[in-house]
């Protein structure tokens, strides 16, 4: 039953599952998801398995897990159902041979026996000729009983649409007006038999079966489109309207390194990146807001997008923006999200000391460009980083006058009773003696003996972190090593 109405938006993502899900696939379903819920109306996932020897059920769970992690939510799917089920292809067997049987019987459709030897000696013949290579139509014109019977005896056999000819123009949202001759098509294959239909085929009927209004898609896709749009008008159903996302290109306008196509999304999860910074960098891998601002919530992506406004020239992928931007979204968060995000990158032995740990999340939420570091950015708070003598003297400076500086600073720290050691007390405290003998002089040395590093946060948000106990054990080790 039809339970979509005349005016309701409906979108769709179909992956094949025949590899992990990746990012051009997962930037094409979150410029649909924005787009539908900007416009109101409802995103279908649907899942293109008709490739029965490539299509594995592990694929088939990553595409969905990444998916939901970047929480691009479904109306109907596979998982969730809905009134156009079933969501997969493999089990729309019925469906396809129905439509195909309608274009055989209207002879808009035919068998063809042509081998691929033969093929390849056509394709040749009209190369060298220089025409383009297309299908010859040499079963173009069998008798259909004749060709059922061939079938039937299991001779080889695909399934050809016969291209009408003629110019197919259609206007792309994105790139306007596009006109194509469907002479320079020939006669495509659309299925390999009744029951096995090709991607330029099923997506038609299952476009149309599921009532689909918008199809947005990578730019690789512009050549299948007159061919869909052919066989939309053959079958009698209406066009959807069609919007092409620019292809993601390396930093040197370059197809994109496979380093990146073929990194599963799930990866990125892994390497510490959040989810809400992955969709920010992908909103803007081909589209930009009016104010061109950059770090953008997913409500402020939902307001402010518009298919015009997506560029049709390729984007390019940067990953240092992606970095920048993953930095900027964990600066959003509150200390108990990031706490819930970090879970799977906090040593399990820090868990135990659970106060410590939450003052060195808040500490170190400016510092991470990824959560994958926090572990090496907060180490010295759970330990002492083994370091040389040398590194505690300041530039041109002496050992002695580290060890001078670190033994009054011991003496002034000392003197702060547990309940004033804050960040006011011990400015006040530090930064006079700091003035007097010199900032780096004072404050070199005292940010290596709290953390055994040369680059670290600031010595007195250390020292309110670590406690009065653990700092004035610290300096003594580090006057230790300057005896």
């Amino acid at each position: 039953m039809n339970t979509a109405s005349n005016s309701e938006i409906r979108v769709r993502i179909a992956p094949s599952p025949t590899g992990f899900l990746h990012f051009g696939t997962a930037r094409t379903a979150l410029f649909n998801w924005i787009f539908v819920k900007n416009q109101g109306g409802k995103f279908i996932l649907r899942i293109e398995d008709t490739d029965k020897e490539r299509s594995k059920p592990e694929f088939e769970k990553n595409i969905i897990d990444g998916l939901r992690w970047l929480g691009l939510d479904w109306d109907e799917g596979p998982d969730v159902g809905g009134p156009y089920a079933p969501y997969k292809q493999s089990e729309r067997g019925d469906i396809y041979e129905n439509y195909l049987k309608k274009l055989l019987s209207e002879g808009k459709a035919y068998y063809c026996f042509c081998s691929k030897e033969d093929l390849e000696a056509d394709k040749n013949a009209m190369v060298s000729q220089g025409l383009p290579p297309k299908y010859s139509g040499k079963c173009r014109g069998l008798d259909i009983n004749k060709s059922e019977s061939n079938v039937k005896n299991g001779d080889s056999v695909v399934i050809r649409f016969k291209t009408p000819q003629g110019e197919v123009e259609f206007n792309d949202i994105i790139h306007g007006k596009i006109k194509v001759s469907a002479d320079l098509i020939g006669d495509i294959v659309i299925a390999k038999n009744l029951r096995t239909p090709l991607f330029v085929f099923a997506g038609v009927v299952d476009d149309h079966e599921m009532k689909i209004t918008h199809v947005i898609r990578g730019e690789d896709h512009i050549s299948n489109t007159p061919k869909q749009i052919m066989i939309q008008r053959a079958l009698g159903f209406n066009e959807v309207k069609y919007a092409h996302l620019p292809l993601i290109l390396s930093s040197n306008r370059s197809k994109l390194s496979k380093r990146y196509v073929e990194t599963s999304l799930i990866d990125y999860k892994k390497q510490g990146y959040l989810s809400d910074a992955v969709v920010n960098f992908m909103a803007l891998l081909g589209w930009h807001p009016s104010d061109d601002k950059e770090v953008l919530t997913r409500n402020e992506l939902i307001n402010q997008f518009e298919l015009k406004r997506v560029q049709k020239g390729g984007a390019i992928f940067n990953l240092e923006k992606l970095e920048w931007l993953n930095a900027q979204q964990i600066k959003l968060l509150s200390n108990e999200q990031l706490r819930e995000e970090l879970e799977d990158f906090i040593p399990e032995d820090w868990k135990k000391q659970n106060d410590l740990l939450n003052k060195v999340i808040e500490i170190s939420k400016d510092r991470l460009k990824r959560l994958d570091e926090f572990k090496n950015v907060s180490k010295l708070f759970f330990n002492l980083i083994e370091y040389d003598n040398v590194l505690l003297v300041w530039k041109n400076s002496s050992s002695e006058i580290a060890k001078s500086n670190l033994e009054k600073l011991y003496g002034k720290i000392n003197e702060i009773s547990e309940n004033e050691f804050g960040k006011e007390v011990l400015e006040r405290e530090i930064m006079p003696l700091a003035e007097e003998l010199g900032k780096g002089e004072v404050l070199w040395p005292l940010r290596v003996a709290l953390s055994g590093m040369s680059a670290s946060p600031g010595p007195i948000d250390i020292m309110v972190v670590l406690g009065k106990e653990e700092v004035l054990n610290r300096i003594k080790i580090a006057i230790n090593k300057l005896l």
